[in-house]
């Protein structure tokens, strides 16, 4: 009897570890929302900020971790050179194998640009030069390969910030979106590299967006932003695309918004709506996608808002407020809040500043890096700024990537390594 009672709770141990430590497979999460199901996260700091569990120099770039298994993904990069899958120890930074391809190429902002996708045996990449690569985690070999830009017309001259794509895995499909003349968004069989469907070129410019995938009266709906041409009240081009992600048709577009650089996907918010932010003036928008009795479907703009946005990276949604750094080009508003209808609640503006950085949400707080040195702890409050703690903890620069959350470990990068912090208990 007691041998049984021993290996229950060994098993009850087991399994609430697993729980503990959900793996974080993809840019900005298993929802791609910033978004961790972890409990147990430190509600305070010592003075010198949470234990650095390990550093390892990184080169330069804007490339977030996937954590998946134990280990750490991450696509590093040498202009000179090319791409550099790495594959490290969660749980002491070493380095266990690595991946490598020539393409070389410079771009305005050097380095890294997007994150892995870890989908069972298979890690997926794409680099700024267009290529996709799918490597299996066993041999570390490639399983198939394509460029994303090439292969669809895209000739000689690259966006200007190159091919900033996170690939997106939707069942037995893996999603991109190319943006070029021949193909807006393409689908891939996950194993294979068959190509399954390509939608149309969509209306607007080049962007670096993401697909992102939304529910729309029950059913997912892929969403994809493209770029306008000029920005403020010149804009004009760019929209925002619902399309049928098994078979790429567009069903419903959506023309009035115009951001000349988007960089953040377009955010979940609930009941069929979408929340759309970007820089250069563009601030925010929210729709409703609504299915008509006909079956066509139909995007209503519900509110637009210049004063609340985002440059780099998706708002997080918590409680019904949004959350994002919103320092742009033009303007300094620093973190700012704003409410389901469109009321900005508050803004930090230079006090403290935030400039381009991410935040990750786990157990009713904020870990917040201000793009910059600092690393945040805020209490999200409808209210006011609540920072519960902070440090300088990163090189100055442009510290723009997106965080890992797994096992009480955030995972976070400069532009000169990347560090491994114990946030939980």
């Amino acid at each position: 009897m007691k041998s049984k009672v021993t290996l229950i709770a060994m098993a009850i141990l087991l399994f609430s570890a697993c729980v503990f430590a959900a793996d974080w497979p993809q840019y900005f999460g298993p929802d791609r929302d910033s978004t961790s199901t972890e409990k147990g996260i430190l509600r305070a700091w010592p003075e010198e900020g949470p234990k650095v569990l390990w550093t390892i120099p990184l080169g330069v770039g804007f490339g977030g971790p996937a954590v998946v298994g134990g280990k750490v993904y991450l696509l590093d990069r040498d202009e000179k050179v090319g791409d550099t899958l790495r594959c490290l120890d969660l749980s002491n930074g070493k380095e266990i194998w690595n991946f490598a391809y020539d393409a070389p190429g410079s771009f305005m902002f050097p380095g890294s640009r997007t994150s892995p996708n870890v989908d069972g045996e298979y890690i997926y990449t794409i680099g700024p030069m267009g290529d996709l690569y799918c490597i299996n985690t066993g041999t570390h070999k490639p399983v198939w390969n394509k460029n994303i830009w090439k292969d669809f017309g895209g000739g000689e001259q690259l966006p200007r910030w190159g091919v900033t794509q996170n690939p997106l895995i939707y069942g037995d499909l893996l999603i991109v979106a190319p943006q070029t003349s021949q193909a807006g968004v393409v689908a891939y069989d996950k194993g294979t590299g068959e190509l399954k469907w390509k939608s149309p070129a969509l209306a607007g410019a080049v962007g670096y967006v993401s697909p992102s995938v939304v529910k729309i009266g029950g059913e997912d709906h892929l969403v994809m932003i493209t770029a306008s041409e000029g920005r403020g009240r010149s804009a004009s081009g760019g929209s925002v695309n619902g399309l049928d992600p098994k078979t790429g048709i567009v069903l419903w577009t959506y023309e009035n918004w115009q951001c000349i650089i988007p960089v953040p996907h377009a955010v979940d918010a609930g009941e069929g709506r979408v929340l759309i932010t970007g820089g250069y003036n563009a601030g925010a928008a929210m729709i409703k996608v609504e299915k008509k009795a006909e079956g066509r479907y139909e995007a209503t703009e519900l509110f637009k808002n210049v004063d609340f946005g985002s440059h780099t990276q998706p708002p997080i949604l918590y409680k019904d407020h949004f959350y994002a750094q919103y320092t742009t080009n033009e303007r300094n508003d620093g973190f700012v809040c704003m409410s389901m209808d469109g009321q900005v609640k508050w803004k930090t503006g230079q006090n403290p500043a935030f400039v381009r950085g991410g935040s990750v949400l786990a157990d009713g707080l904020l870990l917040s890096v201000d793009g910059n040195t600092k690393l945040y702890l805020v209490d999200p409050d409808p209210s006011g700024f609540k920072p519960l703690a902070s440090v300088e903890l990163l090189e100055p620069g442009e510290n723009w990537a997106p965080m890992a959350l797994v096992d009480g470990k955030l995972i976070i990068r400069d532009q000169k390594s990347l560090k491994c912090l114990v946030v939980g208990q």
